[in-house]
């Protein structure tokens, strides 16, 4: 006589709920570890934590009321992202970037911005020239202000790729600069570069303005080597 069939039970993932509780546990716990992450990412950009610097997970969990967990985790995100070193059975240290590696990121930077310049020249509207203009005042306000002068500086340049819209562009600049804040003899160090590179803004925005494309990517370029040379003493 035939076995009597077995009735199947339906799995969750095909279409039972699945309990409450471990799904909000999972996005509490994604939360604290992006937390974690942005927290020790500030560290790194304020140079709390040197390029070269070892990071005690222990000091920090202590500090910050956490279990290594999330700050494993967030260390898993900030080593992607390039601002961290993982060496085996040594720990996590913040990444030092070589000579070699800051003429790579300024050669990218030359590329993809210069190109995207051309674009903004040619296609972008009144509006759009009208923001970049008043982020370029922006700067102008903060000459005499590193820091600041930093922050507007990225504005413009973030705000321009942003105007033209090609999003793969967006995420490799974004990664680049990112990185880009580890160097330790960044351009804008250099006595007398803060005006340079205002001269070099004030140019190009001419260009953008007077809509002359391949104009905008020469100053565009231009502005980046003149960075790398500042950067690397050549």
């Amino acid at each position: 006589m035939p076995a009597e069939p077995r009735s199947i039970k339906p799995s969750p993932a095909l279409g039972t709920a699945a309990p409450a509780l471990p799904l909000a546990h999972a996005l509490a716990h994604r939360a604290l570890y992006q937390e974690v992450a942005e927290h020790l990412r500030q560290q790194i950009f304020s140079r709390q934590l040197e390029p070269g610097a070892w990071i005690d997970e222990l000091k920090l969990c202590g500090e910050l009321g956490i279990s290594r967990t999330p700050m494993r985790e967030a260390l898993k995100v900030l080593a992607v992202e390039g601002l961290v070193t993982m060496k085996l059975r040594r720990g996590a240290y913040v990444t030092e970037m070589s000579e070699r590696d800051v003429r790579e990121a300024y050669q990218l930077l030359a590329l993809l911005e210069s190109d995207a310049a051309a674009r903004v020249a040619a296609q972008g509207s009144e509006a759009d020239l009208a923001e970049l203009q008043a982020l370029h005042d922006e700067l102008e306000r903060q000459v005499d202000e590193r820091d600041a002068f930093f922050a507007a500086n990225e504005r413009f340049h973030l705000r321009l790729l942003e105007i033209e819209a090609n999003r793969w562009r967006q995420q490799i600049v974004t990664d680049l600069r990112r990185v880009m804040k580890l160097n330790r003899h960044h351009s804008l160090f250099k006595q007398g570069r803060l005006q340079d590179s205002l001269r070099e803004h004030r140019e190009l925005m001419q260009a953008l303005q007077a809509r002359r494309a391949d104009e905008a990517a020469r100053l565009m370029r231009a502005h980046f080597d003149n960075g790398l040379a500042a950067a690397t003493g050549a």
